[in-house]
């Protein structure tokens, strides 16, 4: 049995005008988890958004390749791109639903792109144990030299690791052993390993998201991660941070937030054209319709 779903992309957190994440978008159909989770493999995405509108409420699930995601922050401004577009308009506004959380999320429309910028919800943080430590930073590549003061385990949803260097320079030379990665990473329960250059006075800052364990070795964007730093920064007395993610992957990206006066987190996307065609058949990996797929997001080749 074959299903045919309707899929928009929306490259999500542009740089000016340029690369963002590719994430896949499409309405609520009755899938099961497993049909899911192929459908950003066969669009050629690292993740995927199913949106359901009831009323005023519109409810989202994020899948990547290993399964389902409690929040999803590039997803998210996918999402309200999605909907923006669909309603028409100079701006839209959404009450959003994911993982059984409610929050808000607001969309402005500049050109053709949209702006949009939504509550991330509260975030936990803590110190990392010595042992997450000694685990961790060396299957990541990050030395006592390049590593700068103020690692943090943080979570909106999933805990991960944020790791501070001390330049853009560093970062950029890291290369991690992904296997040995996300052993740890599973070991204490981590998403990932956020890590991120010393910030600028400006607020500037460049970061690398790792994730293996949910299938996406290097994300392209992902702002939840970036919430996560806002809010730690914010305890610092940096209040607003514009981060630069994507450059090692050939696809810059730029997220947004403020912590003044309440968490916002945001970015800017804009909603491909055509929407594609995705034939998914139960027991296999999904085909795409005419025309090539883009290369699978986590691979490395994005």
């Amino acid at each position: 049995m074959i299903s045919r779903l309707s899929v928009t992309i929306v490259r999500a957190c542009l740089r000016e005008g340029a690369g963002g994440s590719p994430t896949a978008v499409l309405d609520e159909a009755p899938l099961s988890d497993d049909e899911r989770r192929r459908v950003p493999v066969g669009a050629g995405t690292s993740h995927a958004v199913f949106v359901s509108v009831r009323g005023s409420e519109v409810s989202l699930r994020f899948f990547t390749a290993e399964g389902e995601l409690p929040a999803c922050g590039h997803g998210t401004v996918a999402a309200l791109a999605y909907l923006a577009d669909r309603a028409g308009g100079a701006e839209h506004r959404a009450s959003l639903d994911a993982a059984g959380r409610s929050f808000a999320g607001w969309t402005v429309r500049e050109g053709a792109r949209f702006r949009a910028v939504f509550d991330p919800g509260p975030v936990e943080l803590r110190e990392p144990t010595a042992d997450e430590r000694a685990r961790v930073l060396p299957t990541l590549g990050v030395t006592s030299d390049t590593l700068a003061p103020g690692a943090r385990v943080a979570s909106v949803g999933r805990a991960r690791l944020l790791v501070p260097v001390a330049s853009r320079s560093a970062l950029a030379a890291l290369a991690p052993d992904f296997g040995q990665l996300r052993s740890a990473c599973d070991r204490f329960g981590l998403l990932g390993c956020y890590v991120y250059s010393v910030p600028e006075r400006s607020g500037r800052i460049a970061a690398r998201m790792f994730a293996p364990s949910i299938g996406v070795p290097e994300d392209i964007a992902n702002a939840n991660s970036t919430a996560c730093l806002a809010a730690d920064l914010a305890e610092r007395g940096i209040t607003e941070i514009a981060v630069d993610m994507g450059d090692s992957l050939g696809s810059p990206a730029t997220i947004t937030a403020s912590a003044r006066p309440v968490l916002r987190l945001g970015g800017i996307a804009e909603v491909a054209r055509p929407v594609r065609e995705l034939a998914l058949q139960q027991g296999s990996w999904p085909s795409s319709g005419p025309g090539p797929a883009p290369a699978r997001h986590g691979s490395g080749r994005r």
